[in-house]
């Protein structure tokens, strides 16, 4: 892959998620968008995984300063959202490497759908986990997942504009700069 090839793609993810920092509507965020697309453009896997990482632990610093809450809440955020969360990522990239072997409207499409429910359902078991407004029980489980319904919505919007900004950009840099090389995951 050449150096130029992989300084855009790092770019493009850091962009996306430095957009984290702008108002935006509950869960209405890049993170799913950002894996996809690393799993799909490098042709290194760990860089694949490292740099949608990277990006997002940086922008959570930038959010909320993880560094001043694990040094003075004893490292309980690595209990608490943070393994869910980068839990999360880490399955979308693997879903990435498998969907978006061949880069298709539809596949990528599929890709948000799938990373808007990896993200739903792990990240809303956290919350079941640890939180201790909803019972560990049966009932507990559902009323958490119920009432995280209202925000689905926003993960997938997300995930799909997101997923178009940075792919549909990407390949629109690669119609117009030729000697940008596909660079997708090797079957």
């Amino acid at each position: 892959m050449k150096k130029t090839t992989v300084l855009i793609i790092t770019g493009f993810i850091v962009f996306a998620a430095l957009s984290r920092l702008l108002p935006h509507a509950y869960n209405f965020t890049p993170l799913g968008a950002i894996a996809l697309f690393g799993a799909a453009y490098f042709t290194d896997k760990k860089w694949a995984l490292f740099v949608p990482i990277i990006a997002l632990f940086l922008s959570d610093l930038l959010l909320n300063n993880i560094v001043y809450s694990a040094f003075y809440d004893g490292f309980a955020w690595l209990t608490g959202g943070f393994v869910y969360l980068y839990g999360s990522m880490a399955l979308i990239v693997l879903l990435g490497y498998y969907l978006l072997k061949k880069v298709t409207v539809g596949r990528v499409l599929g890709g948000a759908i799938g990373a808007s429910l990896i993200f739903f359902i792990i990240s809303n078991f956290g919350v079941w986990i640890h939180s201790p407004m909803y019972p560990l029980t049966l009932e507990g489980l559902v009323m958490c997942y119920t009432a995280a319904i209202p925000f689905f919505h926003n993960t997938l919007a997300g995930n799909v504009v997101y997923s178009v900004v940075l792919f549909g950009g990407y390949e629109y840099l690669k119609y117009q700069y030729p000697q940008l090389q596909p660079v997708r995951i090797n079957s």
